[in-house]
């Protein structure tokens, strides 16, 4: 498993490559992904109750 400052750095990497080398549409669209992708994440452990959030919208 790897630890979160590990996951931290190889995002950070990934978004500074991106900065270097592309547009600021596609920076903007790898983070984008990222926040979706921390998202699902932390769903997937069990810290974000999908649920607690829909009924919130709902009420």
């Amino acid at each position: 498993m790897m630890k979160t400052s590990h996951v931290a750095l190889l995002v950070g990497l990934l978004l500074g490559t991106v900065a270097a080398f592309g547009t600021f549409s596609q920076f903007f669209l790898v983070l984008v992904f990222g926040a979706l992708g921390w998202g699902v994440g932390l769903t997937l452990e069990g810290r974000i109750e999908v649920r607690g959030l829909t009924d919130r919208w709902r009420n």
